[in-house]
């Protein structure tokens, strides 16, 4: 064994302010020995007792857990709290991701080389000379400062950057080929830091509080829909709401049709995980005519929204793309821009909106949670969804 003889104890416990980090607080004769494996494995110090994980890949909780293991085997008191397990526990996967080929070990080993390229940037071992956007993402070029050195072209943010697979012999030669490939898109220096990027540096910088009673509060969960509430939120649909007629198709499958014969939605008794599709609603051109639209609901959507779109789906079609946007400025939600979307947020609100402008289909995503890559729930609409949903309180549901 590398360290002193292992009295010490460690609480891990989700971060209280950004989920999923994760806070370890030591404690005993030996903790700063428990400390230096915490470092080895990623963890960083943020006080006398403290240290944070906090990873551009969220992964915090699977490598919290696979740390926990390795300091028993050293003999180490390890403690998890119960919200922390549970997440832990919970098997994910992120949405929309663009190489879905993956096994989840595969995806995790992709997060890690991205993990693994952020930390070499911002320890200063990867420097960048030149970042531009290629339509898609961000791309840049950048040399090694340590070891062999070695000069690389970049691709994608996040828990999607990689290395391209050239590496270049000579920093003129990589630049040289970085200001081929993109032209005039090329700037200097680093890209400025994704949202992400700037609250991990703020987590790893900032002080948090170092007893377990004040680390162990996870934070706030948006509200989600329980199991069943979806079924008996379907039963009073038809018992409250004369316009609409109950079809059942199959034992998986209800078929909720409006009385004007242009609105259906279809409910899935089988989507269980919260991130299933629920719910697929769609609009017809005329009682025989081809769908104009459709939008999808995950499992764990709060009764409350379902009826709000229920209730207003015979409503005028959006006439342009500008009007949610101007609803939503009224209604004191502020957008913040990203090259590919608009994520607008509210001051103590618990959904989140997210436009795309160029998508066809998916134009405004909502969702609960820190984000749509760990939503607890999704609605996804398209540009034609009826003006009356945007953007107010829900109303009440039938009871």
């Amino acid at each position: 064994m590398p360290y002193a003889s292992a009295n010490a104890h460690v609480h891990f416990a989700l971060h209280p302010d950004h989920h999923p980090a994760v806070i370890a607080t030591t404690t005993g004769p030996t903790a700063d020995a428990a400390r230096c494996h915490l470092y080895d494995q990623g963890w960083r110090s943020t006080g006398p007792t403290t240290m944070v994980l906090a990873r551009i890949d969220r992964e915090e909780p699977h490598y919290t857990a696979r740390t926990a293991e390795q300091l028993q085997q050293y003999g180490f008191t390890t403690e998890i709290d119960p919200a922390l397990q549970e997440e832990i526990d919970t098997e994910w996967t992120w949405a929309n991701y663009p190489m879905p080929w993956c096994t989840r070990e595969e995806i995790r080993e992709v997060g890690a080389e991205a993990q693994r390229i952020h930390d070499d940037i911002a320890e200063g071992r990867l420097v960048i000379h030149l970042h531009a956007h290629d339509g898609h993402t961000t791309v840049a070029v950048g040399s090694y400062t340590r070891g062999v050195r070695r000069h690389v072209h970049l691709h994608g943010e996040n828990h999607l950057r990689q290395k391209t697979d050239i590496a270049f012999s000579t920093e003129a030669e990589a630049v040289s080929e970085f200001h081929r490939l993109y032209s005039v898109a090329v700037r200097p220096g680093p890209a400025p830091l994704t949202d992400l990027e700037q609250t991990i540096r703020q987590l790893l910088a900032d002080e948090t509080p170092s007893t377990a009673e004040e680390t162990s509060a996870p934070a706030a969960k948006p509200p989600v829909t329980e199991p069943g509430e979806h079924e008996a939120f379907l039963a009073a649909l038809f018992d409250e709401e004369r316009q609409w007629e109950r079809y059942r198709p199959s034992d998986e499958t209800t078929i909720a049709s409006h009385e004007s014969l242009t609105v259906r939605a279809e409910f899935d008794h089988e989507a269980r995980h919260r991130t299933d599709v629920a719910w697929t609603v769609a609009e017809y051109d005329g009682p025989v005519g081809e769908r104009l639209w459709h939008a999808t609901l995950t499992a764990g959507t709060p009764v409350p929204l379902i009826y709000t779109i229920l209730q207003h789906l015979d409503a005028p079609p959006l006439t342009t793309a500008d009007h949610p946007d101007e609803v939503l400025h009224g209604a004191a939600w502020h957008p913040a821009s990203h090259p590919a979307r608009t994520t607008w947020v509210a001051p103590g609100r618990t959904i989140t909106f997210e436009s795309t402008p160029h998508a066809v289909a998916d134009r405004w995503t909502l969702y609960g949670g820190e984000d749509l890559d760990r939503a607890a729930w999704t609605i996804r609409l398209p540009p034609a969804f009826p003006t009356s949903f945007w953007p107010s309180s829900p109303a009440q549901p039938p009871t």
